[in-house]
């Protein structure tokens, strides 16, 4: 089988603005080009032709630069899901499946920083607190849905936090075998999908 050809991102120097901005920009597109694997914080300094020392004026090492792509991603996701929230609410409607197919629609529009996100990009037992903050933040748009839902009488009581975990995990595994083109049996788009698959839970979700 023939190696695949690997796609290179091209070279442009920074000359003023946001450093930092720019080392994540580039970051970005090296991992939807390339994958995680094949960035370094040396290469995208030369990709922006900016000194090691500027570089690491910013970020100590690779792994910073992940947790700031990955920050980056859950505070965008968290910001995704709150607009689906408020929508759903403006137009009468169940939040739930909205979110569901909202978290879809941002995996799929931002795969780099979804690759990330979920990429255990702090394997050394570091904390990031912006990465940690942005992730919780996501978590707890779902969290106080569901709690809403449980006062409203909507929803059964049981701990929401187990129903918000089992229901990003319909949308997360939606999502990620979706972008790998393991749904193809399907017909449905990947957003239908997670908004059916919403309803499906949502049943068994409701107060008895």
């Amino acid at each position: 089988m023939a190696k695949k050809p690997r796609r290179t991102v091209k070279k442009q120097a920074y000359h003023h603005g946001d450093l930092e901005r720019a080392l994540v920009d580039t970051a970005v597109r090296v991992i939807q080009d390339e994958g995680i694997a094949a960035l370094t914080l040396r290469d995208v300094g030369a990709r922006l032709g900016v000194s090691r020392t500027a570089l690491y004026r910013h970020f100590d090492d690779k792994a910073a630069l992940l947790a700031r792509v990955a920050s980056e991603g859950f505070r965008l996701l968290s910001a995704t899901l709150a607009a689906a929230l408020e929508n759903a609410a403006a137009a009468g409607e169940d939040p739930l499946p909205a979110m569901a197919a909202a978290y879809v629609h941002f995996a799929r529009a931002n795969p780099s920083h979804y690759q990330t996100m979920f990429s255990g990009v702090l394997t050394d037992g570091r904390q990031d607190p912006d990465l940690q903050r942005h992730g919780e933040a996501a978590f707890n748009v779902l969290l106080n849905t569901i709690r809403r839902g449980q006062d409203e009488g909507r929803i059964r009581t049981a701990d929401p936090v187990e129903l918000a975990a089992i229901t990003r995990a319909l949308s997360h595994g939606i999502a990620t075998l979706g972008m790998a083109n393991q749904l193809t049996r399907t017909p449905a788009a990947l957003e239908e999908l997670a908004v059916h698959g919403c309803a499906v839970l949502q049943r068994g979700m409701q107060k008895k």
